[in-house]
């Protein structure tokens, strides 16, 4: 090869031919020519790679994706950045409903809710299940089970700004206000879609871990294999797209049931499980370099499918999720909730078994708090640490105030009082957690100054992680300059 200067003219297509493979030491421009020349051929032989799919297929991926995202098929070569992801948080609600299940009463309720939350700068997700049978205030409708919202969205005509219409937007507004959180996306799926789904990806495989040693038992009727629903050891499992459905659904209700001490928990669990795994199997090389398998997932999902996602979306999100690895993925409930139940047994008006936040009726605080330790970027707000706050002074009102400034920093006050008979000079911090919520101690210990201590003078008054005790320094300050309000 000739080594040579070149500098390249836009109007000498002769000399540009004849420069084709030469080592260009002079004339940058030429190299991001080729540059140029380069990704262009890349975009137009993927494209061409869609046409020939497109035909080879019949056109039916491309009539899958048009009935599921809108617009068309080339559009996946664009990435448009997802709602939420400038604030490095992406919120996607996941419901499904049973309307294939044969003897199914309640075939519309939505018997399984999940929120997928993704951090985008940390590269990290978590999935959490929102119980069918928590109780919750349904607009125009009372109380009921979340379940129902969905049905009574679509029967009122939901239309609300800032939520999609009918019963997927009537569910957003639930979980949005009772739980604190914002929801960027949904999609609505049908059970089918995770049996033919599975199927389509040639099945996946889950590791069973029963708290039962013998693993998994729910020997309700499987009305296509008239066999028991679930029948698994504890360990690794192939399963096909009927034994992931029947996964999905089981909940071990039959007294002969094993595995499920937490009946619908476990249930949905295992569905995150699943989840999980379907998602590590749909982006493996073997099914995307597989038009025939990517045909049949796209009429897996196409049909049985509804999201608010369109497909420059769906192509952003998939990088987002290569970008996570499996260990980066939580899988949180609300009945073990940093050790914690925030769930509790309750009897409905109506004589239904429904849940209920632990704090009482309508009373999400906990529950709020948890998802928003979860969410947040700030390791003080992650450490989700419970401070009291008392007055050790003579100035009234003065502990409510730090626990307004407190608050707005969106740390927990569980509680205010009094503190000491005498008054207290120094403001002092006492730290119950042995060193494990460290940000928070660091952050009290700015605020307030460095005063902490390990000695509670108050034993198990409180059930706090900070005790917080008020001084003169503090009401000297005006609650201002180091408080402020």
């Amino acid at each position: 090869m000739t080594l040579r200067s070149y500098k390249y003219d836009p109007n000498d297509y002769h000399r540009r031919a004849a420069a084709r493979g030469a080592v260009v030491v002079k004339g940058g421009r030429w190299q991001r020519f080729r540059q140029k020349i380069t990704l262009k051929r890349s975009v137009v032989t993927l494209a061409v790679l869609l046409l020939i799919g497109g035909a080879l297929l019949g056109g039916k991926f491309a009539y899958n994706i048009h009935k599921l995202f809108g617009g068309n098929i080339f559009s996946i070569l664009t990435t448009t950045k997802l709602k939420g992801e400038s604030q490095g948080r992406v919120n996607i609600l996941l419901a499904g409903n049973s309307s294939d299940d044969p003897g199914h009463s309640g075939g519309n309720l939505t018997d399984s809710i999940m929120l997928v939350s993704i951090d985008t700068k940390q590269h990290k997700a978590f999935m959490m299940s929102i119980p069918r049978d928590l109780w919750v205030h349904i607009p125009q409708d009372g109380h009921e089970k979340i379940n129902a919202a969905y049905v009574r969205g679509q029967s009122n005509n939901f239309n609300q700004s800032g939520y999609p219409t009918g019963g997927m937007g009537q569910l957003e507004q639930i979980v949005s206000q009772d739980l604190g959180i914002t929801i960027n996306y949904y999609a609505l799926v049908d059970y089918t879609a995770i049996r033919d789904a599975v199927n389509d990806v040639g099945g996946i495989d889950v590791n069973i871990q029963s708290s039962d040693p013998r693993g998994l038992y729910d020997p309700s009727i499987d009305y296509a294999t008239h066999g028991p629903l679930v029948k698994l050891s504890n360990g690794w499992h192939h399963l096909n797209g009927e034994q992931a459905l029947d996964l999905a659904r089981a909940r071990g209700d039959d007294y002969r049931s094993y595995g499920f001490a937490g009946s619908d928990f476990e249930r949905t669990q295992n569905q995150r499980l699943m989840l999980a795994a379907l998602k590590n199997k749909a982006i493996s090389a073997g099914v995307l370099a597989n038009p025939a398998k990517l045909s049949n997932l796209s009429d897996a999902i196409g049909s049985n499918v509804k999201t608010d996602f369109n497909l420059s979306e769906v192509h952003r999100l998939y990088d987002l999720l290569q970008q996570i690895p499996n260990q980066n993925i939580q899988s949180l409930s609300l009945n073990q909730a940093n050790g914690k139940n925030l769930l509790a047994s309750y009897g409905a008006p109506d004589g239904e078994s429904a849940l209920i936040p632990a704090a009482g009726l309508d009373d999400f605080t906990d529950i709020r708090n948890f998802i928003r330790q979860k969410t947040s970027s700030d390791p003080v707000v992650q450490e989700g640490a419970k401070i009291v706050v008392l007055n050790g002074t003579t100035v009234n009102g003065l502990a409510l105030k730090v626990r307004q400034q407190l608050t707005a920093k969106q740390m927990i006050v569980t509680s205010v009082g009094d503190g000491p008979s005498t008054s207290q000079t120094t403001t002092a911090i006492i730290d119950n957690t042995a060193g494990k919520k460290p940000a928070t101690a660091a952050a009290l210990a700015k605020m307030f100054g460095n005063h902490l201590t390990t000695q509670n003078i108050y034993g198990l008054s409180y059930d706090a992680d900070f005790i917080v005790i008020l001084g003169t320094d503090q009401a000297n300050a005006g609650n201002t300059t180091t408080v402020g309000q």
